[in-house]
């Protein structure tokens, strides 16, 4: 059993940004970036069917699509996490990384590398696009799961996953066969932390490298980002104090916000 996970290096959430004057870029001068925790979420789901047994012999293959400084280090922290290997696209700082030409990408290294199992995030939160795990899928012409809230692994390795995904309605829970492409979202699962010793253990691990011009793919892009703006202030209107809920209640029907 082979599972490629699919990794992203993305600006750290928890710093805010801001934009550039000339308002067509966002400064991230000074932001270190993580691993996309969506991804780190895919990760460790993949780090449990290995520990579980489904699948006997699983190697997994941590794969980024990045600059080489970005990608080489957080491939680093995938392989202390614990992945068995690590594949780094090399791609040029000004590249657009467009949703279409990172599944173009992955599905060339997955046809070089056959595996079984693609998982990777949901989405990234410095794009939130979404849109690279179904283009995957639809490339290879495999089984999809997309925002998939939890993993029920089968008795036997033969048998179909079963995956419960967040939907509008709610829940839905279905089988999904081998091969197949996974996104994951954040309720999945709790990641874990890389330990010291295997970070020091993993410094001097091999990560294999590949020009992402070698390819052969198309890497014409297809969108052009006109720039940002601001979102516009909102009027905080002042509060309006009530004296019981029969009150509330009568406001929200005359407003005929409630029947």
């Amino acid at each position: 059993m082979k599972i490629v996970v699919a990794i992203k290096p993305v600006p750290d959430p928890t710093i805010p940004v801001h934009l550039r004057l000339d308002g067509r870029e966002i400064d991230l001068d000074g932001i270190p970036t993580v691993v996309n925790p969506f991804d780190e979420v895919a990760l460790e789901a993949a780090l449990r069917l290995r520990e579980s047994g489904w699948g006997a012999g699983t190697d997994i293959l941590a794969v980024s699509i990045a600059p080489a400084l970005e990608g080489e280090a957080i491939l680093r922290t995938a392989l202390a996490m614990g992945a068995d290997r690590a594949l780094l696209v090399t791609t040029d700082v000004s590249q657009t990384l467009e949703p279409l030409l990172v599944a173009r990408a992955l599905h060339a290294v997955c046809q070089q590398q056959q595996p079984d199992l693609v998982i990777m995030g949901k989405q990234a939160p410095d794009s939130d696009d979404g849109q690279t795990g179904p283009m995957l899928a639809g490339l290879l012409g495999w089984n999809q799961a997309t925002a998939v809230a939890a993993v029920t692994v089968p008795s036997s390795p033969d048998e179909a996953l079963s995956v419960t995904c967040s939907v509008d309605g709610g829940l839905l829970t279905m089988a999904l066969p081998c091969p197949a492409v996974m996104t994951v979202d954040l309720h999945l699962n709790q990641p874990r932390y890389a330990s010291l010793p295997n970070i020091l253990r993993t410094r001097r691990m091999p990560i294999e490298q590949l020009d992402i011009n070698s390819l052969a793919i198309d890497l014409s892009p297809h969108t052009s980002l006109a720039g940002y703006r601001r979102p516009k202030l909102r009027s905080t209107a002042p509060g309006q104090r009530l004296n019981s809920a029969t009150e509330l209640a009568e406001m929200l029907v005359a407003r005929r916000i409630l029947p």
